[in-house]
């Protein structure tokens, strides 16, 4: 995957990376490219073996369910109703289709949402063995919207820039044209498993013409964590230096006697 300069994005997420009295906020928006490249043909070699069955780049896999979904406290057989309310009338076959739905991913577009991740928090993270039951399918454009400001809404400065967000993402990839994922992870090896996250999102905005993925990630960590972290850093770093400073028993070289706590425990048992 290839980072596109984008000095907009770049601007979007400083301004929408806040801190607050108890929090801070850490936004990324970033687009990248669906070509490979160094670490990812290793990755595409490591997932696509044809000597494997199931492997092939248009094998399907099972996705996780949908975050947002249970976010916005929405069952899977209201979407086609939600999504159909304004152009036709919801039908019997709309349910019907809706009910029992599993959501699948072809290894390829998997390959690539791994790849993004990868790209955007490497070298500290590597997500080469995420399951794609960690990630999700999103309905909609409209559900990512709510999801995110469901999240962000509270804060002046996304409230200010959302217009500007979504007009610049549309024009770097054309979300008409566009497939949503989000990655829900296991919360063991990965940035949001971090001691003091509050809460997370990450979407994947996938445009399969234009081989192109917008990647909208944000995180909120505690203040309090980070402070009660550093705490215990200091502490533990005083009682190094008081061990370097008053060792357990020492050695006098010029009169060969060694001076120990204990030997007043010793005398008193002679």
């Amino acid at each position: 995957m290839k980072l596109l300069e984008n000095t907009q994005f770049e601007a979007l997420s400083s301004a929408l990376s806040v801190e607050t009295g108890v929090c801070k906020i850490n936004s990324r928006i970033e687009s990248y490219s669906c070509k490979m490249a160094g670490d990812c043909k290793k990755l595409y070699k490591q997932m696509h073996d044809e000597k494997l069955p199931g492997s092939s780049p248009n094998d399907l896999q099972l996705l996780g369910r949908s975050g947002t979904l249970q976010q916005l406290g929405v069952s899977p057989t209201m979407i086609p109703m939600m999504n159909n309310i304004n152009s036709r009338s919801f039908t019997e076959e709309d349910f019907s289709k809706s009910c029992g739905t599993i959501d699948i991913i072809s290894r390829k577009t998997l390959f690539y949402l791994i790849s993004t991740l990868n790209a955007s928090f490497q070298p500290d993270y590597d997500f080469s063995n995420t399951l794609s039951s960690e990630f999700s399918r999103e309905p909609s454009l409209d559900f990512v919207i709510k999801s995110v400001e469901s999240y962000l809404g509270t804060f002046e400065a996304y409230n200010r820039l959302k217009t500007q967000l979504w007009e610049s993402i549309d024009r770097e990839i054309n979300l008409a044209e566009c497939e949503f994922y989000s990655y829900n992870p296991d919360l063991t090896s990965d940035p949001c498993s971090e001691d003091g996250c509050l809460w997370f999102f990450n979407y994947f905005i996938y445009n399969k013409k234009m081989k192109r993925i917008v990647f909208v990630s944000c995180r909120c960590n505690s203040k309090s964590a980070e402070s009660s972290y550093g705490e215990d850093e200091e502490m533990n770093e005083e009682n190094l230096e008081d061990d370097n400073r008053n060792p357990f028993w020492t050695y006098d070289f010029s009169d060969k006697t060694s001076v120990n706590p204990l030997n007043p425990m010793i005398d008193l048992m002679d």
